[in-house]
C-alpha cells in the first residue's frame, strides 16, 4: 500500500487520488502540500493535531498532540528531516492503537 511520506495517509479508498507532490523520498499527500512544493514540518503537524483531535479524539487536543508525534517520529522522512516539534512525550502503543481504530480515511 502506498501512503505519504509526510503523514501516513494511505492513498487508497477516498484518497486513491490524493497525490499532491512528488518528492525523490516518495509521494505526498495533496494535505501536506500547496502550490507544489511541501508545507513546513510544524504546518504538516499542525495538521495532524488537528486531524487526530477531530477524527480520534474528541477534541483531546493534548492527546492529539501526542499522537501526530508518535505518527510522524515513525516515518522515515522525518528521521531524515526532523524539527522540533517532534521533540517531547508521544503516544504510547495503546494510545495510538485506540486512536488508529477510530479513524476512518
Amino acid at each position: 500500500m502506498k501512503s505519504c511520506i509526510t503523514c501516513g495517509m494511505p492513498f487508497e479508498g477516498n484518497h486513491a487520488n490524493d497525490i499532491g507532490l512528488e518528492l525523490p523520498e516518495g509521494q505526498v499527500c495533496k494535505f501536506d502540500s500547496v502550490d507544489g512544493k511541501l508545507k513546513s514540518g510544524e504546518e504538516i503537524f499542525e495538521g495532524g493535531v488537528n486531524f487526530f483531535a477531530q477524527a480520534a479524539t474528541d477534541g483531546n487536543r493534548d492527546l492529539a498532540i501526542r499522537l501526530t508525534r508518535k505518527n510522524m517520529q515513525v516515518l522515515p522522512y522525518w528521521k531524515l528531516h526532523p524539527f522540533a516539534g517532534l521533540e517531547g512525550p508521544a503516544a504510547t502503543d495503546e494510545e495510538f492503537g485506540a486512536a488508529m481504530a477510530k479513524v476512518l480515511f
